[in-house]
């Protein structure tokens, strides 16, 4: 089970979301997308929360709105986080995740210890987390096959990117000689180029 909530400080609005236990963590953890910013309290338990980015947009476009959204979001999911003030949370992307085998349900770790961010959380704020939760929705995805169908689409954008740009050289080349043929011709019929009876080349002149 995922459970979704809606972030209506943006517009168009965004999505958060985070599995109902470690097992669905570790789903989401294995089928996650590259789009995906994941969300945890600092060096305590904590629900992961997820955040996926528009297309082209990078972890530094999140505004600001939505990241206290989200953080609010993982504090209030932590039973020792909630009851704390002043607590850090720290964010990246899904990429950065790091799992190993000897890791338990759940853990994870980290490739680039560099590109996680952190956010010191001074309290709870009631007024985020109650307005968030009234968006709150369960759902039973198949992880696997959204992300597959991701992966696909993406291929077939990729695809079509190609061909379009082979396609428009092959236009351009169709251009420049077309232009070339013509420059060609433009020289051909240039009056000095040309030739006419006075100039010796009648060809009725036999010796």
């Amino acid at each position: 089970m995922v459970f979704y909530f809606t972030s209506d400080v943006v517009a168009p609005p965004v999505t958060l979301f985070m599995g109902n236990d470690k097992h669905e963590n570790e789903d989401l953890i294995k089928w996650g997308w590259p789009e995906d910013v994941w969300f945890h309290v600092d060096k305590v338990s904590s629900a992961h929360v997820y955040l996926r980015l528009a297309p082209a947009q990078t972890i530094d476009d999140i505004p600001n709105s939505v990241l206290d959204d989200a953080c609010q979001l993982v504090k209030a999911n932590s039973i020792m986080g909630n009851k704390m003030n002043d607590i850090d949370i720290v964010y990246t992307m899904w990429s950065n995740l790091k799992k190993t085998a000897g890791m338990e349900v759940g853990q994870v770790a980290f490739h680039k210890d560099k590109d996680v961010r952190k956010v010191r959380i001074i309290k709870r704020i009631n007024e985020i987390v109650n307005r968030l939760n009234k968006t709150k929705r369960e759902a039973f995805p198949d992880l696997r096959l959204e992300r597959e169908t991701r992966d696909r689409l993406e291929r077939e954008d990729k695809k079509k990117l190609v061909r379009e740009k082979r396609d428009k050289e092959k236009e351009e080349e169709k251009q420049r000689k077309e232009e070339a043929e013509l420059r060609s011709y433009a020289t051909l019929m240039k009056k000095e180029n040309m030739t006419t009876n006075q100039d010796g080349n009648d060809s009725d002149d036999f010796m």
